[in-house]
């Protein structure tokens, strides 16, 4: 509980995530959440839990690689457990305020919940975008397009092997 006071703002950009408390049973968690909140997510889209297991395991492997290359380009491997507890609790973070909208959103369709959940994704990818800045040191627009590679790389590379297993 104490480790989560440590993360918590982040998720209002107050944070330096390489300065953070280095926890592998924090790190853990968040990857269990992760996986169980994006295999929810997924299996309610395809219908097939075995998809929807092979993608989540993709993407939470893809996201993992990710963040390490990132930062052994860097040089800056000593802060893995740091960086990829920051980039996955904000994401957990933000995935818990989505399955209610997303819920919601199924059973009424209605407008507001779009544009809710488009405001929910936007804050994740700020807050990741946020996080590479801070562990780079970039500028915005340059950690917003590592952003954008991590989410095509993480996202539609879980997707695109996914597909070629099935």
């Amino acid at each position: 509980m104490e480790t989560l006071k440590h993360y918590l703002p982040l998720c209002w950009f107050r944070s330096n995530p390489i300065e953070l408390v280095r926890s592998v049973s924090f790190l853990k968690q968040n990857i269990i959440f992760y996986f169980v909140v994006e295999f929810f997510l997924q299996a309610n889209m395809t219908d097939d839990p075995v998809e929807s297991f092979y993608e989540v395991s993709f993407e939470t492997l893809l996201t993992l690689l990710f963040i390490w290359v990132m930062l052994a380009l860097n040089r800056s491997l000593y802060g893995f457990i740091q960086v990829a507890s920051a980039i996955l609790f904000c994401s957990n973070a933000v995935s818990f305020l989505v399955i209610p909208v997303l819920i919601w959103l199924t059973m009424s369709e209605n407008t507001i919940s779009y544009y809710l959940v488009g405001i929910l994704l936007a804050w994740d990818f700020t807050l990741t975008t946020y996080v590479i800045k801070r562990v780079l040191v970039l500028n915005v627009a340059a950690s917003a397009v590592v952003s954008l590679c991590y989410a095509a790389f993480t996202y539609f590379g879980a997707y695109t092997l996914g597909q070629l297993i099935q």
